[in-house]
């Protein structure tokens, strides 16, 4: 029977023969990385893996033959009339005794449970040892029952309370950091000195032309992605054993809409529309985000259990936030996949590029636009990589263990397209002249970003499917009583997350064409590095509780956590 992430099993103890309440981590080749009730975290074989149903039929059914069985009659002998004294022998004198000696010896080693029945009486006999280990395994269940069912329901109603209120803050928190960050950085000021002017007119945040251009804009992407082109491949299992299928032709809707791009300036429609209505844009998809937000909610009320995200709570806020249903489709389309990747991401490029357009012609394409067109490349190339390796997505938290709520809805279709261009936005407004030289060395750090963020992902991932590949012989790796192994040469020998260092030096190239004159084209590296610090301290208590002694022998091996010789 196969299980599925997030699943409530029955798994044994490494090492015993005690089974204790679980959750399922992770499918592997031989078993599951399940999560026991004290969040100890280990690998257990599929045989060692229970559904908690059939767990429970078989104890009980366990139980009632063993009351059967202590509910026999006893068996019963007839009793021997005993020896007269006076005709006792030397010989059986002598066996007695060694029979009492042997008994006194015996005495410390077992215990006789003597039947109070009036028909007779039979000696049931018991190793201590196995009493002991009984005795142990009833205290340990009725520490794990007791004190959790005293403990949970109380810690886990607090957790809820504080969690809503904090999730509430934030959904009101992330759209004010939209307006405030594009609000400051307006035009040819971008500062923090100054509170910005806002705007008070309705119609400087919504019209019709915009709510057009943007659903037109996402009704497009969803026939790229219903398009029968590329590669059909089977997502992570579900529960119950069930796969999506996923159809990646991400990069081929990314090359059709920059031909659809390509055509529009060619036949001279007005690159200055996204400009012109920026915040109407940011108004009509921060709306969206909520309708559809709204939706997913109600629609994952009636979704069947095994639907549901690991973290779906029952609790409002808590499920409109983070989600409640894991993958939400509409017949072939996966939402929560379509979203991730489709609509902000190539969004995102489009963008760039109206603005690289229109900076080249306001003056004739005599604007010096090098700082701003080098940014738009290394962006979209960044962009380009995640859609050629698209199938890397479907093994991500997001995808399998995230639901789909108003946190990835509004970061797919606002916080990536609108606050990502931050940059692009102000070297429009601000246009910068740098010598060749300066270009060169950001432009340098840019591709060194990139090529150790595609590198260490792609040693990573080749080294997941196949460890014994001749291509990675040159390659150091400890092993874990997980049965993996942990890579401590190559990039993953440089630091613990060398992934997150090119994502961090990619984040820094895209800003220092902006110059040090302003901190907000800034905000793009600061958020990164934020949550790759975050992120990275999380990554290194789950693996520390996952491969343990492995990992603290890794630690000593790779001793920096994101930057060499620095953290």
């Amino acid at each position: 029977m196969s299980h599925t992430v997030g699943e409530k099993v029955y798994a044994k103890w490494p090492g015993s023969n005690l089974w204790f309440p679980a959750k399922i981590l992770e499918p592997m080749e031989y078993g599951y990385e399940v999560e026991f009730h004290d969040g100890t975290v280990d690998s257990v074989k599929l045989r060692n893996v229970k559904a908690t149903a059939t767990f429970r039929s078989t104890r009980s059914r366990s139980r009632s033959r063993g009351r059967g069985r202590s509910k026999s009659p006893a068996r019963t002998t007839k009793a021997k009339p005993s020896p007269s004294p006076t005709r006792r022998s030397r010989s059986t004198s002598r066996s007695r005794t060694a029979n009492s000696k042997k008994a006194v010896t015996t005495t410390k080693t077992t215990t006789t449970i003597v039947s109070s029945s009036n028909t007779g009486t039979t000696p049931q006999r018991h190793s201590a040892r196995i009493a002991a280990i009984q005795q142990e395994a009833e205290e340990h269940k009725k520490l794990i029952y007791v004190s959790t069912k005293t403990t949970t329901k109380e810690s886990d109603a607090d957790v809820l309370t504080h969690g809503s209120v904090i999730l509430f803050l934030t959904a009101v928190f992330l759209p004010v950091l939209v307006y405030g960050l594009n609000l400051m950085c307006k035009g040819k000021r971008c500062t923090l000195r100054a509170f910005p002017d806002c705007p008070n007119k309705l119609c400087d945040y919504f019209n019709l032309n915009s709510a057009l251009a943007f659903f037109g804009w996402y009704a497009f992407q969803v026939v790229l992605a219903l398009i029968p082109a590329g590669r059909v491949v089977d997502g992570q299992p579900l529960k119950g054993g069930r796969r999506l299928k996923y159809r990646l032709n991400g990069l081929f809707a990314l090359i059709v809409s920059l031909v659809a791009f390509g055509v529009g300036v060619y036949l001279k429609y007005p690159v200055n529309f996204v400009r012109q209505n920026w915040f109407q844009l940011i108004s009509t998809a921060l709306a969206f985000s909520f309708v559809q937000s709204v939706y997913l909610y109600l629609r994952a009320r009636k979704a069947t259990p095994g639907a549901l995200a690991p973290k779906a709570t029952g609790n409002v806020v808590s499920d409109f936030f983070l989600g409640r249903e894991l993958n939400p489709c509409i017949g072939s389309l996966d939402l929560k996949f379509f979203n991730e990747l489709r609509p902000g991401l190539i969004g995102w490029v489009i963008i760039n590029l109206c603005l690289l357009v229109e900076a080249y012609q306001s003056k004739g394409g005599s604007l010096p636009v090098y700082p701003l067109a080098m940014v738009t490349f290394f962006q979209f190339l960044y962009v380009a990589d995640s859609l050629v390796f698209e199938e890397a997505i479907l093994t991500t938290t997001d995808i399998t263990r995230e639901g789909f709520g108003f946190m990835l809805c509004f970061g797919d279709l606002v916080l990536v397209p609108f606050t990502y261009t931050l940059v692009t936005r102000f070297l429009f407004f601000n246009p910068q002249q740098w010598p060749v030289g300066t270009l060169v060395a950001i432009g340098f750090l840019a591709l060194l970003g990139f090529l150790i963020f595609r590198g260490s992902n792609s040693q990573k991932n080749q080294f997941r499917r196949n460890p014994y590949d001749p291509a990675l012989a040159h390659l150091e790796s400890i092993p874990t009583s997980s049965g993996r192994r942990l890579l401590v040469s190559g990039w993953w020998g440089l630091c613990r997350h060398p992934n997150y260092l090119g994502d961090l030096l990619m984040a820094l190239a895209w800003s220092l064409p902006c110059g040090f004159a302003h901190g907000l084209p800034y905000y793009y590296p600061i958020w990164m590095l934020v949550q790759l610090v975050h992120r990275q301290y999380e990554d290194d208590q789950w693996c520390r509780k996952k491969y343990r002694a492995a990992w603290d022998r890794y630690c000593e091996r790779v001793k920096y956590r994101l930057v060499p010789y620095l953290y």
